[in-house]
């Protein structure tokens, strides 16, 4: 599902120090796409902001509000947090091709400054990310976004749904609070008890003794940057690791 157009980001306050600082800008809506995986190209147009780091500049993120229409599928009422308790980040970030996108995340507004701290890291250090635009570009809504969401290999955070958690009592996942992030869903599978690999082409990755590009471990620069800010991460969930989830709680 096409987001709409003429989104416009509010000025906020992020921490000082850590992320870059934020302005005043209108938030497009949309992001061109190129190439998908196997070739794992950054999907993401390049956008101009500074290719180097070593004079310690980190490019800006812009915060937006959102509205139930910019949510679509991913936002239905009865959801535990409505959208004026969600914010859209405008994410500058490097791809797997080595140059500079830009993206957006829809998190919780009071994930805002750690989500800005996260991304300035990731930026500085170059860690690269596949692809990075709001869930609600994918068709269906609920568990159905997700499934295409991480099929695209797509970084994604809000998302109204219940955890999964087949057979148990129904939850809701931390994404629907917006307090979760999946970060490069093939490089990080979720890997179920019975074996099964989400996303499939993820399979090719359950490996986790070998370290690739995009890839979260313990002691990865990605894992650094969510433990900094004090966010858990699925890849200690035991029989059912989730390698691509990072969350506030660590759930």
């Amino acid at each position: 599902m096409a987001a709409p157009t003429g989104s416009t980001a509010t000025t906020t306050t992020v921490a000082p120090s850590t992320t870059p600082a934020v302005v005043t800008t209108t938030v497009p809506a949309t992001a061109t796409t190129g190439a998908t995986p196997p070739a794992r190209p950054s999907t993401t147009s390049a956008v101009p902001v500074p290719s180097t780091t070593t004079n310690g500049t980190v490019p800006a993120i812009a915060v937006g509000t959102v509205t139930a229409a910019d949510l679509g599928g991913s936002w239905h009422p009865g959801c535990p947090v409505g959208p004026s308790q969600l914010r859209r980040l405008t994410i500058p970030y490097w791809g797997f091709d080595g140059r500079v996108h830009q993206g957006q995340l829809v998190v919780n507004a009071a994930a805002v400054p750690a989500m800005g701290a996260v991304f300035a890291r990731l930026f500085a250090a170059r860690f690269p990310i596949h692809k990075m635009v709001t869930i609600d570009h994918y068709p269906g809504s609920g568990v159905q976004l997700d499934d295409e969401s991480t099929a695209d290999d797509n970084t994604a955070a809000f998302n109204c749904r219940n955890a999964v958690n087949p057979g148990g009592t129904p939850s809701w996942s931390e994404h629907a609070f917006g307090e979760a992030i999946d970060v490069n869903p093939v490089e990080n599978p979720y890997v179920e008890s019975n074996g099964v690999v989400d996303p499939p082409a993820g399979a090719a990755y359950v490996n986790r003794s070998v370290h690739r590009t995009g890839m979260a471990y313990a002691g990865s620069v990605l894992n650094a940057a969510f433990a900094a800010v004090g966010w858990g991460w699925g890849g200690y969930w035991g029989a059912n690791p989730d390698y691509q989830h990072f969350s506030v709680n660590g759930q």
